[in-house]
């Protein structure tokens, strides 16, 4: 007989509506409102209530409560909506798995979207609310959708927003998509980020985890454990099973706690594996509590990011429970069997007063026994299988619960909580059996996405209808239910057989017995069920509302590759990652396309495993720390001196010194003007030093320079420049040697730290068998330079051991004294075209030199230089800046170094250099512009007008205070040999004239240079 759909479900509890909201009236003396709360068991702390906020209603739960549990146990059922259709939604799982029950924490500042109820401890004045629903979530208008949902199946976006224009559409698309929403204030809390590195990583506290941290750590291993949960035990918490002779509970505990007391071992509760990374690296981040709006103190750290890198990584991460697939498998109060045992075993609360269980194998059966025991209703268990064993059969005959075997639901009732199921097999066929909670289980999938991130192969195993591992790619070995093991004896020893074999990997002989449990049954073989047949909506993927019939349509219009039916379905992409959807969606894609679930294959597990906070990977690289700006060693002395700090390559650097009432071009022109009359001082401590020392240093710098370096005599400096591999300019410096082996080489401020490692990827990638040692020094060493003719003066009235004549110590001469008492190092290189000393002190003794050269230098003239006019002075001069006068297609032929294609030895881009495009004439090259004295100076980009468009632009221009006039560099085609044409710029303020000339403007013979 077929029974009649009910038209309205029962409340069975006598204090809660069926939606789960308390009814007026109700006494509040049931554990706090917490009418599904069990009078006793749990780990929670009864003596510690808490109260918290859930959609504008107050209500109350224990510490060591989840959110999700404590909505259980106040009888809320329905949290939230689902993403297209905004069904209703209630907690589905228990743990990282969970895809319905996504919440708003917090508010103003501390907002914080799509968070897990599931994994969200429970604190004093927590406030959440449901995601994805308008105004409320018994009342919202996005449910219209539902109503629809014939006209938006699978890839429906992709068929309907494309005519007549996609854009008329983006805007509102775009506006309905994501869950909860971010808050626009800055983020007020803390997250900190750790580098560690151990012998053992262990993911997961279960059985197999405990067992592999106690041997691992038992032959002094260093060993990290790592639980995503708050409770360490896994499976076991709350377990009646018996291991090492007691309650596997109360020896989960026994053996975290001797963990923990070692010096060797750090167990990371609340820490989330979110990648596996190439070799052997893990990223954890960890949950600490220390979020203001959790009552912590600000002191603490939100979240704290681990970067872990293991020798040996053991993954015990557990298994996913499997939903089955059918009509109305969505509604609020249909679970996951092991997540209704969790938390009656782990919370003592009892989700429901009346449950059908509905399953496929032994497992889900303890669920059923574990809610009779507390004094729950279980109408009926409903076993696909038509042979269940004796044992269960007895087990339940005990409890007068009727097994339905062979029988599968088909269909239930409810609109925003369940209130009957319709089971079909059986002794009476399409029976409506009334009840608040419907428990599924259709197996367990091996939790495989760290595995598969770390490039593990997989396979798929009939006898579990789940892929496990199948061969690892790193120094790693999946343990337990991870690899497909589902007894607790095999667990354990799996565990404990994988820390030993790390310990020993890692040189420590592990000496400790393997743990025992007691006596377990042996398990029946499950029956996979994929789908049942149905005319209603039978959903995979909760969270993106992705159903059988939408699988149905993307093979109907051949998007059966896993990768094609994951994007054309929206399948998997939810915040779940498809954790719970996968398996079911490819089975049923296999069963559709006639392959073997194996054949089908499966879709790539990316980082991260879990949604995180993006907070949690900038850590403290926020704000002012974000990029931090390095400081100069004389820093101070700038500010006394007045300075206008401003950002040059990383580098906070003076850009002028300005006099009250100076503009920056009054500052600018009084500093070089200065420097060209007396003298001016110059902190250049952020150009780039690399000492190369060794045997080979030479023939080393051979070839990274495009010009000879190893002919360079001791205590003599030279220019040159640096190429790539495309005859490309990549910088430019001089080089001094110190030694027959021993050379300083410098760079420009920009390249300080990518030449060094530049020079380190060729010695250690092309010329290993060279003797040489490539040490970066930039940081220990300030360095001041005076320039000007007062320069040689002022050193020596400050007193040096060094003979400063210019027969003794010419132009690109170095020499190692004191000056002022202090020990230096001294060049006479210059990028001003006047006479320069360039001094290296020890960088804590760089401000003591700057102020004894100012005190001595005042009566001559000595003035400090800020960048602006040292680029003033250096474009007088004609001297090439890097970057600014040179493109990316710049090489030394087109600055005038030709001639380095003399050089008999290779050198990096000799061969690019001899190419015909690059030896071309009209390639850009660096040249100077003339304009008529009283013209102001030619703005920087502006272009020579052609026949054919641009032959080229200005790169560098300023107004001249010695001169009296603008001077400027550039690029131009041809253009060494199109000395004295005049040429026509495009500028803003109209056509201007200049006239191509030699780089340099002021003192081109170099007599200043070399007094």
């Amino acid at each position: 007989m077929v029974q009649r759909r009910p038209r309205y479900g029962r409340p069975f509890d006598p204090g809660c509506l069926p939606d789960g909201r308390v009814r007026a009236g109700v006494s509040p003396l049931m554990s706090g409102n917490q009418i599904f709360r069990l009078p006793a068991g749990g780990c929670v702390d009864r003596t510690q209530p808490v109260s918290f906020t859930f959609e504008g209603r107050q209500l109350s739960g224990y510490a060591g409560d989840t959110l999700a549990s404590a909505l259980l146990a106040n009888g809320v059922r329905l949290v939230g909506r689902s993403f297209k259709y905004h069904r209703p939604r209630g907690i589905l799982g228990s743990g990282a798995e969970e895809p319905n029950a996504l919440v708003q924490t917090g508010e103003g500042a501390h907002s914080t979207p799509n968070v897990r109820a599931t994994e969200i401890q429970l604190f004093e004045g927590l406030i959440a609310s449901p995601v994805n629903c308008w105004p409320s979530s018994r009342f919202d208008v996005g449910a219209l959708n539902d109503r629809f949902s014939r006209f938006l199946a699978a890839g429906f976006y992709y068929k309907t927003f494309m005519w007549p224009n996609w854009h008329l559409f983006e805007g509102f698309i775009r506006k309905a998509a994501g869950l909860g929403r971010p808050s626009n204030q800055p983020d007020p809390d803390r997250y900190e980020s750790r580098y560690h590195h151990c012998d053992v990583l262990i993911v997961g506290s279960g059985p197999a985890g405990i067992a592999a941290a106690r041997a691992a750590a038992a032959g002094g291993a260093r060993v990290v454990l790592a639980e995503q949960a708050a409770l360490p035990g896994g499976s076991l918490v709350g377990s009646a099973a018996l291991v090492g002779g007691r309650e596997g509970g109360a020896w989960a505990a026994d053996e975290i706690s001797e963990l923990r007391a070692r010096d060797d071992v750090r167990v990371l509760t609340r820490t989330a594996a979110l990648g596996y990374h190439d070799h052997n690296a893990l990223t954890l981040v960890e949950e600490c509590g220390g979020a203001p709006h959790a009552g912590d103190p600000s002191s603490r750290p939100r979240l704290r990011t681990w970067h872990v890198r293991a020798k040996r990584v053991i993954l015990a991460t557990g298994a996913i429970e499997r939903p089955l697939v059918f009509c109305g498998n969505d509604r609020p109060g249909v679970m996951l069997a092991g997540a209704v045992r969790h938390y009656i075993e782990r919370f003592a609360v009892r989700p429901g007063k009346r449950m059908v269980l509905f399953t496929n194998n032994d497992e889900a059966y303890r669920a059923a026994l574990a809610f009779a025991d507390t004094g729950g209703q279980v109408a009926a268990v409903v076993d696909v299988r038509r042979v269940v064993s004796e044992d269960l059969r007895s087990a339940l005959r005990d409890r007068a619960i009727e097994l339905v075997a062979g029988g599968t639901v088909t269909e239930t009732s409810g609109r925003h909580a369940l209130k009957a199921v319709r089971v079909s097999g059986g002794q009476t066929q399409n029976r409506w059996m009334d009840t608040d909670l419907l428990a599924m289980s259709g197996g367990y999938n091996p939790d495989v996405h760290l595995f598969s991130q770390s490039g593990g192969r997989l396979r798929f195993d009939e006898a579990l209808a789940a892929f496990v591992p199948a061969q690892s790619v790193q120094a790693e070995i999946s343990v337990g239910m991870a690899a497909g093991e589902t007894t607790l004896a095999g667990a354990l020893a799996q565990g404990h057989a994988a820390g030993v074999d790390a310990a020993l990997a890692a040189g420590f002989p592990a000496e400790v017995a393997a743990p025992q449990c007691g006596a377990e049954r042996t398990p029946a073989p499950l029956e996979p069920c994929w789908r049942v047949p149905g005319k209603g909506k039978a959903f995979v993927d909760f969270q993106n509302d992705v159903t059988d019939a939408d699988i149905e349509l993307a093979q109907r219009e051949n998007f059966v590759s896993v990768e094609h039916l994951k994007r054309y379905t929206t399948l998997g992409m939810a915040p779940d990652q498809g954790k719970t959807s996968n398996v079911n969606a490819l089975a049923i894609m296999a069963s559709l396309t006639g392959r073997s679930v194996g054949e089908t294959g499966t879709t790539r597990f990316r980082f991260p495993f879990v949604p995180a906070a993006l907070g949690s990977f900038a850590g403290l690289d926020r704000g002012d720390l974000f990029r931090p700006l390095r400081r100069m060693p004389a820093h101070e002395c700038h500010v006394r001196a007045g300075a206008t700090f401003e950002e040059y390559g990383g580098w906070l650097r003076p850009a002028y010194y300005a006099a009250p009432g100076e503009t920056a071009f009054d500052a600018e022109q009084r500093e070089a003007a200065a420097v060209r009359a007396a003298a001016g001082l110059f902190e250049g401590s952020p150009l780039g030093k690399i000492e190369v020392k060794g045997s080979d240093a030479g023939a080393f710098l051979d070839l990274v320079y495009a010009n000879s370096m190893s002919t360079l005599k001791v205590n003599k400096v030279r220019y040159g420049l640096m190429l790539n591999e495309e005859g490309v300019i990549i910088d430019d410096g001089v080089a001094v040697r110190l030694a027959d082996d021993h050379f300083l080489v410098s760079t420009t401020s920009t390249g300080a730290e990518r030449i060094a490692a530049w020079m380190e990827e060729w010695l250690q990638c092309e010329w290993p068998h060279l003797d040489v040692i490539i040490a970066p020094v930039t940081t220990a060493w300030g360095v001041l330079t005076i320039t000007g003719p007062s320069a040689r003066e002022i050193l020596l009235a400050l007193g040096t051991d060094i003979d400063l004549a210019p027969a003794n110590f010419p132009h690109m001469s170095f020499a190692a004294g004191t000056i002022g008492g202090l020990p230096v190092r001294l060049m006479r290189v210059s990028f001003t075209g006047e006479v320069s000393f360039e001094i290296s002190v020890p960088a804590g003794r760089t401000g003591i030199l700057w102020d004894m050269l100012m005190d001595k230098g005042q009566k001559a003239g000595l003035v400090p230089v800020g960048i602006d006019a040292w680029m003033v002075l250096r474009t007088e001069k004609g001297y090439m800046h890097v970057g600014v006068d040179t493109d990316g297609t710049s090489t030394a032929s087109d600055v005038g170094w030709g001639h380095v294609l003399k050089k008999k030895n290779e050198f990096i881009g000799k061969r690019s250099m001899l190419r015909a495009r690059d030896r071309a004439k009209d390639r850009l090259q660096f040249v100077g512009f003339a304009v008529e004295a009283g013209e102001p100076p030619l703005p920087v980009g502006a272009h020579a007008a052609g026949r054919d468009g641009s032959e080229g632009h200005v790169t560098s221009s300023c107004h001249s205070p010695v001169l009296g006039k603008g001077v400027a560099l550039g690029l131009l085609k041809g253009g060494r040999a199109r000395a004295g044409e005049r040429l026509v710029f495009q500028t803003p303020g109209g056509a201007r004239h200049a006239i191509v000339c030699e780089p340099a403007a002021f003192d081109p013979g170099g007599e200043k240079l070399n007094g």
